[in-house]
C-alpha cells in the first residue's frame, strides 16, 4: 500500500515526514530567527506583524490564541493589549522556537496573563470557543494539512470572533522577476552567511512558493467555515493578511 505524500518545499516527501523535517528547519534556526528575519525583510517583517495586531484589534479581558508564535513578538505585544483579566497563549509545535519564547518574554518581564504551550494546529487541544481571536503568523505554510489546521482554529474561537493568517503569498507580475531572484539566490547566501544554513533558507523560498496564493487561501478559509473573508496584500502580494470570522 503506498504512503501519502506532501510537499517540503519541492520536494515531495511521505506526508508522516514533514512534521519532523519541519521541526528540523526550526531546530536549526530559532537561536537565529528574529536576526534572520529583519535581514531578510529589511525590517518590513514588524510592519507586517503591526498591522496584524492592529487588525486584531484585541481588547482588554479578551482570550487570544498565537499560533506558530516562535519567539513571541506578537504574544508580547497581545499579553499588554488584553491585560491581567486576559489572556494570551503562544503556541507551537517547535520545542527550540519555544524556548527561545520564554527566553525573550520572561527577559522582558511578560508573566501572569501568557501561558506558552507546544501544540500541533492540526489538532488544536482546546475547548470548543476559547478564543475571541487567533493569529497564525508565517506558520501555516508549514503546516502538512492546512484544511485540518483552519477548521480546528474555527472550532476554538468563540462566536463573533476572529482568525488572522498572515503569510508570504503571490507578489505582483511586476515584483516577480526581482523576488525569485532575491528568494533563490540571496536568501539563501543570507542564511550561509549568518546563520551557517543555507538549506533552511532555501527551503524557505521553496515552501512560499507551495503555499496557496490570496484567492485560494480565501476559498479554504470560506469553505472551513469562516464568514466575512477577505484579505490584505502588503508589500505588492509578497505577503498577504487573510482574516476570517466565526459567526
Amino acid at each position: 500500500m503506498s504512503k501519502e505524500t506532501t510537499h517540503f518545499g519541492y520536494e515531495t516527501v511521505d506526508i508522516d515526514d514533514k512534521a519532523r523535517r519541519v521541526r528540523g528547519v526550526f531546530d536549526s534556526v530559532a537561536g537565529n530567527y528574529d536576526l534572520m528575519n529583519d535581514l531578510m525583510s529589511a525590517g518590513l517583517h514588524r510592519l507586517w506583524k503591526r498591522f496584524t495586531i492592529e487588525q486584531a484589534a484585541v481588547r482588554r479581558g479578551q482570550h487570544v490564541l498565537d499560533l506558530a508564535g516562535g519567539t513571541g513578538d506578537l504574544a508580547k505585544t497581545f499579553a499588554g493589549k488584553v491585560g491581567s483579566n486576559g489572556r494570551v497563549v503562544l503556541a507551537d509545535i517547535n520545542v527550540s522556537m519555544l524556548k527561545e519564547g520564554r527566553r525573550r518574554l520572561t527577559d522582558a518581564g511578560v508573566a501572569g496573563n501568557l501561558s506558552i504551550i507546544q501544540v500541533d494546529a492540526e489538532k488544536l487541544p482546546f475547548a470548543e470557543s476559547s478564543f475571541d481571536c487567533i493569529t497564525i503568523a508565517f506558520g501555516l505554510r508549514n503546516v502538512t494539512d492546512k484544511n485540518a489546521a483552519l477548521t480546528s482554529m474555527l472550532r476554538v474561537l468563540k462566536p463573533g470572533g476572529k482568525a488572522l493568517v498572515l503569510e508570504f503569498s503571490e507578489p505582483s507580475a511586476a515584483l516577480k522577476p526581482a523576488y525569485d531572484l532575491y528568494s533563490f539566490k540571496v536568501l539563501p547566501l543570507i542564511g550561509k552567511l549568518v546563520a551557517n544554513d543555507e538549506s533552511s533558507y532555501r527551503y524557505l523560498a521553496e515552501s512560499i512558493r507551495m503555499h496557496p496564493d490570496q484567492e485560494t487561501l480565501l476559498d479554504m478559509m470560506a469553505e472551513a467555515g469562516f464568514e466575512k473573508c477577505r484579505y490584505h496584500n502588503l508589500a505588492g502580494g509578497i505577503v498577504a493578511l487573510h482574516v476570517g470570522y466565526r459567526i
